[in-house]
């Protein structure tokens, strides 16, 4: 599925794709994609590219919050969650800053 994400965001033309592995960190999914599109019109462009090949590809129909404004589209496709921003959205929440650390070692769940 990660593989089937990440190929229709470069087809789509996103830019600053991170993955960030969740396992050990959070039970909501095993990865989150961070993207950017360049505008309101790219953000959602992309969104539906990658919806529509995860339908295709038989991952069935992706949970998906944002497209109305397409400022930040989240799409919940199970085991992989994808953030999709605006550049000065995705600056302003920093999400790759906030999952990539380590968790520390005293509240890490064994």
């Amino acid at each position: 599925m990660l593989e089937t994400i990440v190929a229709a965001l470069e087809d789509g033309k996103a830019e600053d794709i991170v993955t960030i592995d969740l396992v050990g960190k959070s039970s909501i999914a095993d990865t989150m994609v961070v993207a950017s599109g360049r505008s309101d019109r790219h953000v959602g462009a992309v969104a539906d590219r990658v919806l529509r090949a995860l339908k295709e590809a038989g991952h069935g129909k992706a949970a998906v919050e944002g497209l109305q404004t397409c400022d930040w589209v989240l799409i919940d496709a199970g085991n992989v969650i994808v953030h999709l921003f605006r550049p000065e959205v995705r600056a302003f929440y920093n999400l790759e800053k906030m999952w990539s650390s380590e968790i520390p070692r005293e509240r890490a769940v064994i």
